[in-house]
């Protein structure tokens, strides 16, 4: 049980790290430029604290346990990258069918963030757990 902990705390802390980075440096601007009006001024930080804390018990239960049990970080890695494409897909291409003015070019790279990250956070748990030689 202690392990499961330890990879929700890690997961957690590199997926929080890593979307910050992109949503609040790297990809700030692309995001404002093409979804405008749609974005409001400020996040509603409640409601993304239940989207991380809820988001990070599927990512480790479908994308970092399989690296877990196999003591392999490539393992986590195409786990939390298929995971991360999976819910991401859903949520951009939900967005894409239903709501008026949300952007093809956005819902692609966000996807494709979602993939990435996906892999990074899953594989980066496992070694990090490796290394702290809570899994061999």
């Amino acid at each position: 049980m202690t392990k499961y902990l330890s990879a929700y705390g890690i997961a957690l802390v590199l997926f929080l790290i890593l979307d910050a980075l992109w949503l609040g440096v790297i990809a700030r601007s692309f995001y404002a430029s093409r979804m405008g009006d749609l974005l409001l001024d400020q996040p509603r930080w409640g409601v993304a604290a239940i989207f991380y804390a809820v988001y990070i018990v599927g990512f480790v239960y479908f994308g970092v346990t399989a690296g877990m049990a196999a003591s392999a970080w490539h393992a986590a890695a195409l786990n939390g990258a298929l995971f991360g494409f999976f819910a991401y897909l859903t949520y951009n291409f939900t967005n894409l069918s239903v709501l008026r003015g949300y952007d093809g070019v956005v819902a692609l790279v966000d996807t494709g963030w979602g993939t990435v990250m996906g892999a990074a956070v899953a594989g980066g748990t496992v070694a990090i757990l490796q290394w702290l030689g809570q899994i061999e």
